[in-house]
This record gives C-alpha cells, structure tokens and sequence, in this order.
C-alpha cells in the first residue's frame, strides 16, 4: 500500500478539496480510500488531484515543435501546416511523440483523446501505460472523393485494432470536407459510440461559412481548393444538419467533442443539446492564443451545462503538451472558475468522454486514475507540518506557473 497526502486533496466528487487529505493506494495504483489526516502529520506543500485526461492532442505533430510562427490567424497556420507537414524523416516523427508522450505521462496524464491522419503513433500508443482513444481524422473537399477517404480510414481502423488501439473515423472540420465526406465520415465514427470534430476555431471560420469571404476562403480560393458551402449559419450549425442529414435521428447518440469553440453561442450551445444527446465541449487555450490570440467564452460554455474538457491541441500550436499549463491559462484569465471545477474540466470530464469515468477521472476507491501532485512552480516539492492557519478554500499551490508531477 502506498500513501499521499496533501494541504488539498482534490477527489473531484464535489469541487471543494479536503483541507490536508490523504490517499491511499494499492501497488497498481487503484484506491483504497481517502480521508483527513491526523493532527501534525506532515503533508505535500501542495495539491493532490487525479491523473489528467487530455481531450485533444495531435501527437504525431510533436515533430513541428518550435516550427510555426505564431499569430497568423487560421489561414495563415493552415499554410504553415502545408508546408511543413512532411519535413521529417518516420524515424523523427515517432522519437518526438514517443518523448512527447513520456513527458505528459510523467506530468500526470492517464489518458488522451488524440487524433490521427495516418498510423505513426500506432506502435508507441500501443506499448505505452497511457490510456489512448484514436480519432483517425479524415479530409477531402471533392465529393467525388468521399469512397475512396472512407475506404482509406477504414483500412487504418483495422491496422489501428491490429495494434489492440480503440480508433474510429472522425471528420475534421466543415471546411476541409465536403459535405458528402463530413456526414460519412460523421456516421461511420459514431458506430463507435464517440467522435471528436472542430469547430468554431476562429472568427475567419464563421467568416467563411456564412458570407463565403475572408482569409480562409481568400486562401482556398488562392490555391484552387474547393470552399465549403456558404450556409449563412455556424459552422457548429452546420456539423449538426450534416449528422442529421445522414440519417440520424436527434438526440444523436454517442460521445460527441466539438473542440474549440471560440465562436460558441447561447443559440448554438441550446441547439447543440438539442440534437446531441452527449455533447462535450473541449477547450484549448494556449493553442488559440497562439494561433489567433484569443480564448473561448468561458462563461457562455459554463451556462449551457455542457461538460468542458481541457486539451491541450498539438506541438504545431503550443510550445507544450503541458494540462497544467493549460489550466494555468484559464485559471489567470477567467478566476470566477472554481480551481475545483477547473480540474473536473481537466479530469472528470475528460474520463466521461472517453467512457472511462468508471476507473478514471476523481479519486475514489476502487478507480485507478492515477495520482498527481501540483506545486508551485521554482519550490521543490516538499512536506510541511500541518499548519493550523492554513487559508480555508484556496490553494496557494496554484500559481501562474504551477507544476505537476506523477506520483502513481
């Protein structure tokens, strides 16, 4: 049996943290119980909370770090993805996301929702203790196309079982599939029960979809690559009149991330819960700042009661695979959020889209989530004595900087 304690201890059954809480663990990591500790005994100068579940990664992108500028705007990264997609050997793409996925599982995340375009990560997510879901992304704006990228996807579903790996098909975005290509690809992902898809990235986005102008059509229009349909409406509304168009009946089932959404409505959040019957929301700060230098409406996401998640997007658009990073971002610039509902974003939400939430996500016994320690960033990890003056609901351990780290 091993033993954690903390000055808080996050177990995301509720927000709020036991003030100088314990964990008690198995060998294998799975939770015995949980509770206070005993006057004077001494504590982690920090937070306890369960592994991390990263909602949206790229990590077969890993070898494109420190390659993008940043700032671009959406049509100007989707040049640089272009151009420089290819620019390293098979061997260099698989040693950057294998250290790639070392690194955020010794930060403490249990469990990734990643995305794919072609199986360079099958062989390491296969070998690797990190829990991995693979959306196998497919694009192609000709119509004429859509059998032959399905066969394709389809082909790599079967490698990607081959490799005992859970992968299904998943559209990427209104505007690099014809509509023909999103509802297939749509339907055929949610035999799986789940499906990953992004939307509302950027207000060039919207530009796009409604009036057929701006940078990003500009830009397709440039280099002869078929444009999406001009619907006058979101790009969020039109993902979900192309579910509906292939047959599905609304609530439709399954498991359903829409990643970004920096344009996110209260109109197209109501709509959303009306045709999903599981939506989830996934956010990705520092990938839009970097791009775009803006940040998802926080509050309009919070109103509509869909589950947020935290991802943290690919090493093309953020300098780190780093989840606590990424709650540091949003803890800075929207502070009304409970640190509490934070790691629920960041944990709990994450298990429950992956259905995983039955072993992952908060620390509770009989679950496995793996057990994580955050601390402030420049302070070694220490203990402390029990501090009778401790602040009651805050953790100091939380900084603009703060750390995680594996414990179990």
């Amino acid at each position: 049996m091993k033993r954690f304690a903390a000055r808080y201890l996050y177990t995301l059954t509720s927000v709020e943290p036991i003030e100088n809480g314990f964990v008690e663990v198995e060998e294998d990591g799975t939770v015995l119980r949980t509770g206070s500790c005993a006057p004077g005994e001494e504590v982690l100068d920090g937070a306890i909370v369960p592994g991390f579940v990263n909602a949206h990664c790229h990590v077969e992108l890993s070898y494109l770090k420190g390659k993008f500028r940043k700032g671009t705007g959406m049509a100007g990264f989707i040049d640089q993805i272009n151009e420089l997609r290819d620019t390293s050997s098979l061997e260099g793409k698989i040693s950057a996301l294998k250290t790639a996925m070392d690194s955020m599982w010794e930060q403490g995340v249990q469990a990734m929702a990643d995305i794919s375009n072609c199986d360079d990560s099958f062989a390491v997510k296969s070998q690797h203790p990190m829990y991995t879901r693979t959306f196998l992304e497919v694009f192609g704006a000709d119509p004429n196309t859509c059998g032959e990228v399905m066969e394709g996807v389809r082909k790599l579903q079967v490698k990607a079982a081959g490799f005992g790996l859970d992968a299904a098909p998943t559209p990427h975005s209104c505007y690099t599939m014809s509509p023909q290509l999103l509802t297939a690809s749509s339907v055929a992902g949610l035999e799986s029960g789940y499906l990953s898809y992004h939307s509302e990235e950027s207000a060039q986005e919207e530009e796009m979809m409604m009036s057929g102008s701006g940078p990003m059509w500009d830009n397709r229009v440039t280099n002869g690559i078929p444009t999406p349909p001009v619907t006058g409406t979101s790009s969020l509304q039109y993902f979900l009149d192309r579910l509906l168009a292939g047959g599905l009946k609304a609530p439709v089932k399954g498991n359903v991330l829409v990643v970004h959404e920096c344009c996110l409505t209260p109109e197209g959040a109501a709509v959303a819960s009306n045709v999903l019957e599981h939506p989830f929301l996934a956010v990705c700060p520092l990938s839009n700042i970097f791009i775009h230098n803006n940040l998802p409406p926080i509050s309009v996401m919070r109103e509509s009661g869909i589950p947020i998640c935290i991802g943290t997007d690919s090493l093309s658009s953020n300098d780190q695979l780093d989840m606590m990073a990424e709650i540091n971002c949003l803890h800075q610039a929207f502070p009304e959020v409970p640190l509490g509902e934070l790691f629920s974003w960041a944990c709990f939400n994450g298990a429950r889209f992956l259905g995983k939430d039955n072993v992952l996500g908060s620390i509770e016994p009989g679950k496995k989530p793996g057990i994580v320690f955050v601390y402030e960033a420049g302070h070694s990890p220490s203990f402390a004595k029990i501090k009778a003056d401790a602040k009651e609901g805050l953790c100091p351990c939380l900084s603009a900087n703060s750390k995680s780290r594996r414990l179990c």
